[in-house]
């Protein structure tokens, strides 16, 4: 197959427009506004969940070249070089500082085709030569953004590309959104079983229905519900927790290993050993991501093991998909009695205690054993912990089969989308190896 036409990104957009090059006013927010910054932009997506927000007038003063509409495509262009996002369904955005946008002539351009060439190997390929240009940070002039050489297929096959590469990151956004709203609701029932004890505070204000007990978590006929709103005792005693419980600390119920970094020479990436996390670096939204691997692994977490940075920042956390080698930026814990959801959750409820470990004057923010041993944990009802590891467990699962299925998707993406961009292969053939 022949390779597609080539033309200049500058002769297929309508639009391309740099961002106002100074720091816009923001305010507590939030509001309507909101400014994407090259941090929003990872890896395909346009996250605005740390997003910062301003004012109409400055929002105005902003847009004044070109407010964002729906199929615009966003490119950073330093710090760091090459991260696209495509905008769908975002609102009234606009762009912070070294992002540019670019607005497909859809007479010559299908706007999703471009989001992908921008995404291709080679568009990246011709984004990072400019890492080398000799500054003290690396970046593309806002000349050179006119002037990448792109692919440029018929409409009806940009068309087919777009349409299947778009139904696999839908797919993969499906999953995300699922398995965010699934670990929402498992945090939910921790916060109102281990830390705001909304049983208990329910059972005092009168409630008998174990449905409301439980604050409508499990309905009344269910035949756990009974049972587990019997775990919660009527009253606090003077410690401030539910009669019978007390404070404890984190190494009394759990088990506890600090990494340590191996020699240098058994690091490779090639898959010899062990998989290797060495810091916060590694950790994905729930679970890390292979990078190193490590062929004299000397501390080890076990499969399902929460892992916790514990060097700048401290407090992030991860859960361990295999057996891994953890480096000194990285400890892992585990119940003792092997209550993997309860310990993964427990670990977000320890999030604002763990937070002053990044703000004690040092140069670089870390908490060592001792220190996170002797972090205070609330020593639960024993069947109640066990109750909400049998009640989320399965939720637990049902996330870690979904995010499984986002890598595989993701891999036939990558897969897929040179050879879709370069002509190698035509949708329809790459329809039917992933049918």
């Amino acid at each position: 197959m022949g390779e597609w036409p080539r033309g200049r990104v500058k002769d297929i957009c309508e639009l391309i427009v740099d961002c106002v090059n100074r720091t816009a006013p923001v305010v507590d927010g939030p509001t309507p506004y909101r400014m994407i910054r090259t941090t929003n932009i990872r890896d395909g997506r346009i996250d605005l969940s740390t997003c910062r927000y301003v004012e109409q007038d400055t929002y105005d003063r902003w847009t004044r070249r070109a407010q964002i509409k729906d199929g615009d495509v966003l490119l950073t262009r330093e710090a760091p070089i090459g991260e696209v996002g495509f905008v769908q369904g975002l609102g009234s955005v606009f762009l912070g500082q070294r992002i540019m946008q670019y607005r497909a002539d859809q007479s010559k351009v299908v706007p999703r085709f471009l989001y992908y060439s921008f995404r291709s190997p080679d568009l990246q390929h011709q984004f990072g030569a400019h890492e080398g240009s000799g500054s003290v940070v690396s970046h593309i002039r806002v000349a050179d953004c006119h002037d990448f050489q792109i692919n440029i297929p018929p409409l009806f096959e940009q068309a087919a590309i777009a349409e299947l590469l778009g139904d696999i990151d839908d797919k993969i956004e499906l999953n995300r959104r699922t398995n965010e709203t699934l670990e929402a609701m498992a945090q939910a029932i921790f916060k109102d079983w281990f830390v705001d004890f909304g049983p208990v505070r329910r059972k005092m204000q009168g409630a008998t229905d174990p449905a409301a007990i439980l604050g409508g978590l499990l309905p009344s006929d269910s035949p756990n519900a009974k049972d587990i709103a019997n775990l919660f005792p009527n009253s606090f005693s003077d410690n401030g927790l539910p009669e019978g419980w007390e404070k404890r600390t984190l190494e009394a119920d759990f088990d506890i290993v600090m990494g340590q970094s191996p020699p240098g020479d058994t690091y490779n990436e090639c898959g010899d050993g062990m998989i290797f996390y060495q810091g916060r670096r590694d950790f994905g939204w729930r679970f890390p991501s292979p990078r190193v691997f490590c062929s004299a692994p000397s501390r080890i977490a076990k499969r399902d093991w929460s892992l916790i940075s514990v060097r700048a920042p401290v407090g992030d956390l991860n859960r361990a998909w295999d057996e891994c080698c953890i480096g000194r930026g990285v400890g892992a814990f585990m119940h003792k009695r092997g209550l993997a959801s309860l310990t993964y959750y427990l670990g977000h409820s320890l999030q604002t205690a763990l937070l002053s470990y990044d703000k004690d004057g040092t140069v670089f923010g870390s908490i060592n054993k001792r220190q996170l041993s002797n972090l205070s944990t609330v020593g639960m009802n024993t069947v109640a912990a066990e109750k909400f590891e049998v009640l989320v467990g399965p939720v637990d699962k049902l996330i870690r089969s979904k995010s499984a299925e986002i890598s595989t998707l993701a891999e036939t993406r990558d897969y897929l989308l040179p050879k879709l961009m370069s002509g190698k292969i035509r949708a329809g053939l790459a329809e039917e190896l992933v049918a």
